[in-house]
């Protein structure tokens, strides 16, 4: 099932690709705020390691569950956690690798993927309004 949180916000103006992805990340709901703010703490955080590290820099490449475990020094069930969201959001796409499971950035591109994003949110949109509109119906107005 498709999942994105979505917050308005102004955007960042920055040179920064830490800072600005890290934002985004925690905009669209992959990561979590919690308290103050800290580059540092948030670059080294598995969450933010994968999108970046994996995905991000290596968006041509299909990543075996076993490997990313390893880069990133991680348990499967931290691992997967992070994964599932990032399949709920439909950034990345699972693949079959032969008896193991790999993962890749949608169209290898984040550009590309968020496109389908967007797409989903826009089907999602529509399905709102179109539920508002018959609840307004049923209420009489």
């Amino acid at each position: 099932m498709f999942e994105i949180r979505v917050r308005l916000r102004n955007p960042t103006v920055s040179n920064d690709i830490d800072r600005l992805l890290s934002e985004f990340l925690v905009d669209i709901g992959y990561m979590e705020e919690r308290g103050e703010f800290n580059l540092e703490t948030v670059k080294n955080s598995v969450p933010y390691r994968l999108f970046k590290e994996i995905f991000l820099m290596r968006a041509d490449r299909t990543w075996p569950v076993n490997e990313i475990m390893s880069y990133l020094n991680t348990s499967k069930p931290t691992l997967y956690r992070h994964l599932n969201r990032l399949k709920a959001l439909d950034i990345i796409q699972e693949v079959q690798l032969g008896k193991e499971k790999g993962y890749v950035m949608r169209y290898n591109s984040l550009s590309l993927a968020w496109n389908f994003v967007e797409a989903n949110v826009k089907m999602a949109m529509d399905n709102y309004r179109k539920r508002v509109e018959g609840i307004q119906t049923l209420a009489g107005e």
